[in-house]
């Protein structure tokens, strides 16, 4: 029987991801979100894909998503911990989240979503440091055979569109 030839499946961007996995345990380090959050002009917002802001809370795209439309909500302050978070954080992540919904069922047609926080890194928080919430829109079908046969996640969308498209529809919401 012939052997089967194995396709390779480029995705340039992960590399980035990969490299900084070995940072973020050092005190130097930059935090992501906390540069998100200091976004101050639209430039530097489409830069680290900030959609908006609140006084209290950042919406971001997740430059490494899990599928299309991966957004992520998180307090401007940098912090850890749920019980670190006053009253008005917890609410504004609340109204922030509900918001990012409705945008997503817009915008790209999700069907249904996986909303959740991973507190400290065995629970598999990427930046334990500052507590943020996943968003993760899904479409019925959307587990394809990349993910059943190779544990791999196909995102159709560069982050660049997918940001434009959410701004363009945020604007007519």
């Amino acid at each position: 029987m012939p052997r089967m030839r194995s396709a390779a499946l480029y995705a340039p961007w992960r590399m980035d991801y990969i490299k900084s996995l070995t940072k973020g345990d050092k005190k130097d380090d930059k935090c992501f979100l906390c540069e998100a959050a200091a976004a101050a002009d639209d430039a530097t917002c489409r830069e680290r894909l900030v959609l908006w802001q609140t006084d209290l809370v950042v919406v971001l795209i997740n430059r490494y998503p899990y599928a299309n439309g991966h957004l992520l909500v998180a307090p401007r302050a940098h912090k850890a911990e749920m019980e670190e978070l006053s009253i008005d954080e917890l609410a504004d992540i609340g109204r922030q989240t509900t918001e990012a919904v409705r945008l997503l069922k817009r915008a790209v047609s999700a069907q249904g979503f996986n909303i959740g926080i991973n507190l400290g890194r065995v629970a598999g928080a990427g930046v334990p440091g500052h507590i943020h919430q996943h968003i993760v829109p899904r479409w019925g079908g959307d587990t394809n055979f990349m993910h059943v046969v190779a544990d791999v996640s196909v995102v159709p969308e560069a982050n660049a569109q997918l940001y434009t498209e959410l701004m363009r529809v945020r604007q007519g919401m």
